[in-house]
C-alpha cells in the first residue's frame, strides 16, 4: 500500500507539471502584427560555416521586413567562411561584417564574439540565430519583430530540426520539443529561465543593462540561455510560436555527437537562479521516479490500481504534450511520447554522470 502512494504522490507531481505545460499547450496563436516595423539587426555567429552560410545568406536577405541589417560575425575561422561573408556585402549594403580575431583571453569564445557583433549592430532591436539554421519563411524575421514593444524586450522563438529518416532524429526532435515547451510554458507563467540562440530576440539596453555575457564569460556554453536566465523576467519576455517564425537545423547524425552536443548545452543548466535549478530538478526527478514505480507497483496486490494511475499520467501525457506538439509541428512524435520519456530520461542521466568528469568544450 505504501508503495501504492508513492507512485500516487509522484503521478500526481507528474501532472502539476503537465498543467503547467497546457499554458503554452492551449494557448492560442496571436494573428496579430504589430503596426509599427521597428529596425531590426540580424545577427548571425559564424565560425568554419561556408556551405551553411552560402545556402542561408539567401534566405536572411529575402526575409520580408522593411528595414533590417544582418550583422555576420567571422569567429576566426579557419576556411573560407570570411571570403563567403565578403561576396555577399558586396551586393548588399545591409551586411556588416565583424572580423573577430582570437585571442588569450577569449580564445574560441562565442560570447565574445557576439559581443562585437552586438557592439557593431545600429539598431536597438537584435535577432539571433545560427549559421546552420534557416528561417521557415520569408515572414520569420517580421514576426518575431511583430513581438518587440516597449515593455516587452526579449523574444523567445523555436529552434526546429529537420525531419529525418531515424529513430536518433525523433529522439532529438523530441527532446528539442519538451525543451520548448518548458521554456515557453514557464515563460508564459511569469517564470521564464531560457531560449535558445537558434531563434531569440532581445534589445540592446536590455543587453546592456544586463552587463552583457560578463557574469559568464569564461563558459562556452550560455550565450542564449544563461542571457535569458539573468535578464528575462515576468514582465519583460515575449513568446513568438507562429509557424512562419520557426527556424530550422539539420540534426545531428550520430549519437555520439548529439551526446556531446547536448553534454555542452546542459553543463549551464547548473548555473541557472536556484529556483529554476529546484524546479526543472524535481521534474527530472519525478520522470525518472515514474518508470521504476510502475514497474513495481505491477507486482504488488494493489496493481489494478497502480494501472489506472498510470493510464491517468499518460492521459495528462498525450492531451497536453500532443498539443503542444501539434503546435509546434512536430505531430509524428506524439504516437511514442512516453518511449521517447523514457529513453530520453535515461540518456540524460548517463549525460549527467559523464560531464560531471569532463572539462568544459569550446563552442566550436
Amino acid at each position: 500500500m505504501v508503495l501504492l502512494y508513492v507512485f500516487g504522490a509522484v503521478v500526481l507531481i507528474n501532472c502539476v507539471y503537465y498543467l503547467l505545460f497546457s499554458k503554452f499547450s492551449f494557448l492560442k496563436t496571436s494573428e496579430k502584427i504589430a503596426s509599427e516595423k521597428y529596425p531590426v539587426s540580424l545577427i548571425v555567429c559564424a565560425k568554419n560555416e561556408v556551405e551553411n552560410l552560402q545556402k542561408h545568406i539567401p534566405l536572411w536577405q529575402k526575409q520580408n521586413y522593411p528595414d533590417f541589417e544582418i550583422i555576420l560575425i567571422n569567429d576566426a575561422s579557419v576556411d573560407e567562411t570570411l571570403e563567403v561573408m565578403e561576396s555577399f556585402a558586396e551586393n548588399d549594403p545591409r551586411i556588416q561584417i565583424v572580423n573577430v580575431q582570437n585571442n588569450e583571453a577569449f580564445w574560441a569564445n562565442k560570447k565574445y564574439a557576439l559581443t562585437l557583433g552586438i557592439k557593431r549592430a545600429k539598431n536597438k532591436r537584435l535577432i539571433f540565430t545560427d549559421a546552420d539554421c534557416y528561417p521557415a519563411s520569408d515572414e520569420w524575421l517580421a514576426t518575431m519583430a511583430s513581438k518587440f514593444s516597449d515593455k516587452k524586450q526579449l523574444v523567445l522563438g523555436y529552434g526546429a530540426y529537420e525531419k529525418q529518416p531515424g529513430f536518433l532524429n525523433k529522439i532529438i526532435r523530441f527532446e528539442t520539443l519538451m525543451t520548448a515547451i518548458q521554456y515557453f510554458s514557464y515563460a508564459k507563467a511569469g517564470n521564464p529561465y531560457m531560449g535558445v540562440g537558434r531563434n531569440l530576440g532581445y534589445t540592446s539596453t536590455l543587453y546592456y543593462e544586463n552587463n552583457g555575457f560578463m557574469s559568464h564569460i569564461k563558459i562556452p556554453s550560455g550565450d542564449d540561455d544563461l542571457f535569458v536566465n539573468e535578464a528575462a523576467n515576468s514582465e519583460n519576455v515575449a513568446i513568438c510560436m507562429e509557424p512562419d517564425a520557426f527556424t530550422y537545423s539539420l540534426p545531428k547524425k550520430k549519437k555520439k555527437k548529439w551526446l556531446i552536443q547536448k553534454k555542452r548545452h546542459y553543463s549551464t543548466a547548473k548555473l541557472y537562479k536556484p529556483k529554476h535549478r529546484f524546479l526543472l530538478g524535481i521534474y527530472f526527478l519525478f520522470n525518472l521516479l515514474f518508470w521504476p514505480l510502475a514497474a513495481a507497483i505491477l507486482f504488488t496486490d494493489f496493481w489494478i490500481y497502480g494501472l489506472a494511475i498510470f493510464f491517468l499520467r499518460l492521459l495528462f501525457q498525450y492531451i497536453i504534450i500532443g498539443k503542444a506538439a501539434k503546435k509546434l509541428k512536430e505531430q509524428d512524435l506524439i504516437s511514442f511520447i512516453p518511449f521517447y520519456e523514457l529513453f530520453l530520461v535515461f540518456t540524460q542521466i548517463s549525460i549527467f554522470i559523464s560531464k560531471s568528469s569532463e572539462k568544459n568544450a569550446r563552442w566550436k
